[in-house]
């Protein structure tokens, strides 16, 4: 029982993680109700992989779309991502992210600081397939967030992976629309976008409401107990920053949102399809609340599958806990005079098609060989290349980073790298071939919207020569890419009301989950831009609403 328990704090309601998925369930469980919320994080910060991402949400029909006047449907919608993930759809969990996640777009924008904005045009990751939208409108944007409104929070929130802060929104980035006047008053108050804008953002909503953060707690263990309505998850045990315990009782439920595995090297191996090198979330992320949920009896989904993205190691340490430091990987590869290939020199992909697909490409084993057919990879491109775009956050005007390779000739590129010479000659040879005829015969690069979206590729260019370039003019360049991930994405099952289920397909009461913590909505799918956050988000917000609205104190 409880009594015999003492608790260092209690709660209503115990939020485990801090990223866009915890602070939306902390923020709505308590507006629905559940006046008295802690977030307990086990970093010093706040944000997790959502201050470092793009920030984009993935919603169908959101009232953005709407307002424009494009039109979509839930029947497209289902065929769209049936045919992204064949058979995995549960039709509870998926409908309840179609008819709420509008919902949830419009309570952040009526109660928090949170704006958004649509991204019209930005395509469906498969625009080819039935039900995509290949002219865009299910993404949204966020507008660009003043950090001087979290006073001496504002330092609390977890940096960016970019070189520097971008002061506008996605689309104001991309597009280049902000002015330097409009700069300069940007950067005097401190405004970011991305998501930083979307973490900092709810964080604001988060200290609005008085919600502590219990900083460098390390959430370890469920706690259950008998209580009148049965055994159910009454708190949490977790660590503090000295190794000690910190229980803090939930008297309404738990949900878990630490994020993923992937910096779980045990689990990384017991779980997913194929190798995860380059994990570029936080490193945090090692697993804790899918451990608390084993422990507790949950179902399990999706195990195998992960948010595939390629990066590179920058050899920097992280910001804390002295972990490798892994860069995005998704722009360098579309753009005009760059191709992928693997050890024996070859092209194996369209290197303009999504992050998420890409990795997929990456699992290919040769039985013949018995290895990884493509892995490992490398970037290559040329001077030309260098001169205009940047490379992982190198300017062109800027040095090299220590992990580039350079050569004036293929040959000597190949040998630094190590990589079949005569392989590389050839696919560069026939790529540049290609090129000049104007089509990709060996992957289709540059066929369809989404590979000649002007945010990855060249929009001096028309299709399909915003992605296709040729590579021949020397110094030539190298770098050994890695099979990464934005997160893993399985986890407990949960039902509509985001409740963990057990093996019995019963809620385990108490007991909720959201964002990477949990087995994801939409399968091995990813739907577009911000088909991680749009899907966890949501289901931070049902299980806030349920804790605040139909569940009472125990």
């Amino acid at each position: 029982m409880t009594e015999d328990i003492k608790w260092d704090l209690e709660a209503d309601v115990v939020v485990l993680g801090s990223g866009g998925a915890a602070m939306t369930a902390a923020i709505s469980a308590h507006d629905f109700g559940a006046k008295d919320v802690v977030i307990l994080e086990k970093s010093g910060m706040v944000g997790g992989t959502t201050a470092m991402s793009g920030g984009m949400l993935w919603i169908p029909n959101n009232p953005y779309q709407q307002e424009a006047g494009i039109e979509d449907s839930d029947d497209d919608v289902v065929a769209y991502l049936d045919a992204l993930a064949p058979g995995q759809l549960d039709p509870e969990t998926l409908g309840a992210f179609l008819e709420t996640g509008p919902e949830m777009i419009r309570y952040l924008m009526e109660r928090t600081p949170v704006r958004f904005h649509a991204f019209a045009d930005f395509p469906d990751y498969q625009p080819y397939l039935p039900g995509a939208k290949p002219d865009g409108g299910r993404s949204l944007d966020n507008e660009a967030f003043s950090f001087e409104r979290l006073g001496k929070w504002a330092t609390r929130v977890n940096p960016t992976k970019m070189a520097y802060p971008v002061r506008g929104s996605l689309m104001e980035a991309v597009g280049g629309t902000l002015d330097e006047a409009t700069l300069a008053e940007r950067e005097k108050g401190d405004y970011r976008g991305l998501g930083q804008a979307l973490a900092g953002s709810l964080f604001k909503a988060v200290l609005d409401r008085g919600i502590p953060v219990e900083f460098e707690k390390r959430a370890r263990k469920l706690v259950k107990a008998g209580t009148k309505d049965g055994d159910r998850i009454v708190g949490v045990v977790a660590e503090d920053a000295s190794g000690r315990d910190f229980r803090v009782r939930a008297r309404r439920g738990v949900v878990i949102a630490t994020g993923g595995f992937e910096w779980n090297e045990q689990l990384v191996k017991a779980f997913l399809r194929g190798p995860l090198t380059g994990p570029v979330s936080v490193p945090e992320n090692e697993g804790d609340g899918l451990l608390m949920a084993i422990e507790a009896g949950a179902q399990l989904g999706n195990m195998q599958n992960a948010f595939w993205q390629q990066s590179v190691l920058e050899f920097k340490p992280q910001h804390r806990n002295a972990k490798p430091n892994y860069l995005l990987g998704s722009d360098e590869r579309a753009r005009p005079g760059a191709i992928l290939v693997n050890r024996a020199g070859k092209r194996f992909v369209n290197e303009a098609a999504n992050y998420n697909a890409m990795g997929k490409a990456l699992h290919a084993f040769d039985a013949g060989t018995h290895a990884y057919a493509n892995l490992p990879y490398w970037l290559i491109i040329d001077q030309r290349y260098r001169d205009k775009y940047p490379l992982f956050n190198a300017m062109p005007s800027s040095p090299l980073p220590s992990f580039v390779m350079q050569a004036e000739t293929l040959e000597e590129l190949a040998e630094k790298a190590g990589i079949d010479a005569e392989g590389l000659k050839a696919a560069v040879a026939r790529f540049n071939d290609m090129v000049r005829k104007g089509h990709d015969d060996d992957f289709n690069r540059g066929d369809n919207s989404y590979d000649n979206f002007y945010m990855w590729g060249d929009a001096d260019f028309d299709p399909p020569y915003r992605t296709l370039g040729v590579i021949d003019r020397g110094p030539y360049y190298a770098v050994k890419m890695e099979s990464g991930a934005l997160g893993t994405c399985g986890g407990p099952r949960t039902n509509g009301d985001a409740q963990v289920l057990d093996w019995n397909g019963e809620p385990i009461p108490g007991l909720y989950a959201a964002g990477n913590a949990m087995a994801a909505v939409l399968g091995e799918g990813y739907g577009g831009a911000g088909g991680t956050l749009g899907p966890g988000m949501t289901f931070g917000y049902l299980a806030g609403r349920h804790l605040g609205t139909h569940i009472p104190n125990h």
